[in-house]
């Protein structure tokens, strides 16, 4: 029997020496190897949420994308909304557009001169925005659909007539 050291220190008891170097080198070699999976744990914990930030980045980057090409399409396409109603002797129209376009009225006003609708009374403005509110009377017996689809009819004329120019 010998006295023996483990992890440098002395126990100060006296064991067999074959049994303890065996023991204490499979201690040793199972402390080392939960060590070494502790810090691989770590660096795989942060290499995954590393990764996962990266992906999330992407993802707002890609969104912040979506809304802008969104509220750039809805800035150029904000097409008028049409509604009519209608009256005892005619109709109430009214039209609205979120841009201003000039040159719009004229192509609405032809849109019920076609149609053969006296206006009778008109509000309208182009300065920020199209806002467009008439009361028309009709000659003959017509549809509020009708008029509201020859006044749509005009407006995406009016809009294929600007891009081209």
């Amino acid at each position: 029997m010998a006295w023996c050291h483990l992890d440098g220190e002395e126990r100060g008891e006296e064991v067999d020496k074959g049994s303890t170097y065996s023991s204490s080198y499979g201690y040793l070699i199972m402390r080392n190897s939960t060590r070494l999976m502790h810090g691989l744990r770590k660096s795989s914990i942060i290499l995954d949420a590393s990764k996962y930030i990266k992906e999330l980045k992407q993802k707002v980057e890609r969104l912040n994308q979506e809304i802008t090409c969104a509220q750039n399409a809805a800035e150029n396409n904000s097409f008028p909304v049409v509604t009519v109603e209608t009256l005892e002797e005619g109709f109430m129209i009214n039209v609205l557009c979120e841009k201003s376009c000039p040159g719009m009225l004229v192509s609405v006003l032809e849109a019920f001169e076609d149609l053969g609708l006296s206006v009778l009374e008109a509000k309208a403005s182009c300065a920020e925005a199209f806002r467009l509110q008439a009361v028309g009377r009709e000659a003959e017996t017509m549809d509020a659909q009708v008029v509201k689809e020859a006044v749509l009819r005009a407006i995406e004329s009016f809009f294929e007539n600007e891009k081209q120019e």
